[in-house]
C-alpha cells in the first residue's frame, strides 16, 4: 500500500490523455469510456449529469472527445442531455487535422427504437465531414428506418439489440478505430460484458445522495472484469482516473 501525495501541477491534462497509444486494441476498435460518478457511485442527479459534474470536468469531458474518431453515445441519453454536436477549440482541430482525421468526429447514437428527436441540432446541423450516426436493429421499425435515414446515416448491427461487437465493426469499418463511448450505464455495461472496454476514464465528484444509478449497469451473466489504474489526476476535490482492461486477468464472462 501506497500514500500518494499530490504531485506538481499539470500544464495541460489533455497531454496525458492524449499520450495514451489507442492504436492495438483488443478487438474491432480501440474503445474509451468516459463517465462521472458521485462518491456513493450515482451517475446522475435528478436523471442527468449535468448537476453531478463539476466545472474542470465538464471542460475535460468535452475536450477528450479530441482523441475519437466517433462519439458513441445511447439514445436514453440523447434523450435526457438534449445532445448536441461536438465542439472543439480551433487548436485541438488542427491538432487532429495534422493526424488526417476530420476536425471533429462524428456521433454514433444507439437506439432500437429509433425514438429520437430528429430537429435537435445533432441531426440537423451536423457537418459534412462528421454526419451523425443511428445504430440500429434488423428487427427496428421499416418506416421509422427510413425516417432515420433522412436525419442521419443509419447502421444496422444486431437482430434484436444492437450488439457492441457488431456495431465496432460496423465503424470499424468506415474507419473509425477510436471510439469514445459516453454512456449511458447501461450501454457501458454492455460493452464491458461483452469484453469491448479498453478503457475507463473516471471523474469522481465530490457528492453523495444522486440518483441510484451506477456508472455501469450489467447485463446479467456478466461476470466479471477487471482494470489496472493507469493514472490518477486531480484538481480541487475532483478526481479524474485513467483505468485499462487488464489483459493477464482474463474476463471471467459466463
Amino acid at each position: 500500500m501506497h500514500v500518494l501525495s499530490p504531485g506538481g501541477p499539470v500544464d495541460d491534462p489533455m497531454a496525458t490523455y492524449l499520450a495514451v497509444d489507442r492504436s492495438q486494441p483488443r478487438h474491432e476498435c480501440w474503445v474509451t469510456g468516459h463517465m462521472v460518478a458521485g462518491l456513493d457511485g450515482t451517475a446522475a442527479i435528478d436523471g442527468k449529469v449535468g448537476a453531478l459534474s463539476t466545472e474542470v470536468d465538464q471542460d475535460l469531458f468535452r475536450r477528450m472527445r479530441q482523441i475519437a474518431d466517433v462519439v458513441l453515445v445511447g439514445a436514453e441519453t440523447v434523450r435526457k442531455e438534449g445532445y448536441g454536436l461536438v465542439r472543439l477549440s480551433d487548436e485541438a482541430k488542427a491538432a487532429r487535422e495534422r493526424e488526417g482525421k476530420p476536425p471533429t468526429p462524428p456521433v454514433a447514437v444507439v437506439s432500437g427504437s429509433l425514438d429520437l428527436n430528429w430537429n435537435l441540432k445533432l441531426f440537423r446541423e451536423a457537418p459534412s465531414h462528421a454526419k451523425t450516426m443511428v445504430i440500429t436493429t434488423e428487427a427496428a421499425d421499416p418506416a421509422k428506418v427510413t425516417e432515420a435515414k433522412q436525419h442521419a446515416d443509419v447502421i444496422t448491427a444486431g437482430t434484436e439489440r444492437v450488439t457492441p461487437a457488431a456495431a465496432l465493426q460496423a465503424l470499424a469499418s468506415r474507419g473509425h478505430g477510436v471510439v469514445l463511448c459516453e454512456g449511458g450505464p447501461t450501454l457501458l455495461g454492455e460493452f464491458v460484458a461483452a469484453d469491448r472496454l479498453d478503457e475507463l476514464c473516471l471523474s469522481i465528484s465530490p457528492v453523495m445522495g444522486g440518483d441510484n444509478l451506477p456508472v455501469g449497469i450489467m447485463p446479467d451473466g456478466a461476470g466479471i472484469t477487471t482494470f489496472e489504474l493507469k493514472h490518477i489526476l486531480g484538481e480541487a476535490d475532483t478526481l479524474f482516473l485513467r483505468y485499462e482492461s487488464n489483459p493477464h486477468e482474463g474476463h471471467n464472462h459466463e
